[in-house]
């Protein structure tokens, strides 16, 4: 899965809707569980001073470090969301993306009183994951992913069972210390498919969608024929949307 997200960008809507939580321009930014570097390559072009790249796997860094190898003022750190080694309150602002879902719930406030830790006084963390209810909701011309829980029950307990909801982030954040806790909603372009035969191969292929490594070839086949008769038509574009849950808290 290394190539998963290597030709995606981030979406001018949440560029937009980063800049309407804090500004980033100048700002000195860990981006925690950085992955191939997307948003932290989104987050210079938005500004930021200086970005510190974080993540767990020595892979995950070897590819943002091939990103983002234009950029100046970008450092790189192989440590654990929960144990960053970081100093203290030296940034402004940190990210944690698509992170927290792989946090066990006995380490999610471990997560947060690092970033507590990392985050200057006035600092903002930013948290953008699914919460059960984005997961749920219902299979569309762009909630794709709808269709798979709809099909295969299996998944969507799966799914939900490695998600926070909201109460739970929430209740974290106010009992870490953080202060004006805020929650946000996005549907955010996942990728334009020119037609059904597209979102097919992107299907057949799982790229990006960990949950379909539970189904069999068969079953993965079988999602894709029931997913193109709740869709109008073989030759209309796809224009793939997920939703996101996005909370903001300030130290």
């Amino acid at each position: 899965m290394r190539q998963t997200y290597a030709t995606r960008q981030a979406t001018g809507t949440w560029k937009a809707l980063i800049n309407q939580i804090v500004d980033v321009q100048g700002r000195t930014i860990a981006d925690i569980g950085v992955g191939g570097g997307i948003y932290a390559k989104a987050l210079i072009d938005m500004g930021a001073a200086q970005i510190t790249c974080v993540d767990s796997s020595e892979v995950m860094l070897e590819d943002a470090q091939s990103k983002l190898k234009a950029q100046r003022n970008v450092s790189y750190v192989k440590a654990e969301a929960i144990q960053t080694g970081l100093d203290a309150q030296q940034f402004d602002i940190v990210l944690q993306r698509a992170l927290i879902h792989h946090i066990s719930r006995e380490e999610l406030g471990a997560c947060f009183t690092e970033a507590f830790r990392i985050l200057r006084p006035g600092g903002m963390l930013i948290i953008q994951d699914r919460t059960p209810e984005d997961c749920l909701l219902a299979g569309s011309q762009t909630n794709i992913r709808g269709y798979f829980f709809a099909r295969y029950p299996k998944l969507a307990k799966q799914e939900v069972a490695r998600r926070y909801d909201n109460a739970t982030v929430m209740g974290e954040l106010h009992q870490t210390g953080f202060r004006v806790v805020q929650k946000r909603q996005l549907w955010e372009t996942r990728q334009i498919h020119m037609n059904f035969a597209a979102l097919e191969q992107d299907l057949n292929a799982r790229a990006g969608r960990s949950i379909l490594h539970e189904l069999t070839d068969e079953e993965l086949r079988d999602l894709n024929d029931y997913i193109h008769r709740q869709l109008d038509g073989d030759h209309q574009a796809i224009v793939e949307q997920d939703r996101w849950t996005i909370w903001s808290a300030m130290r």
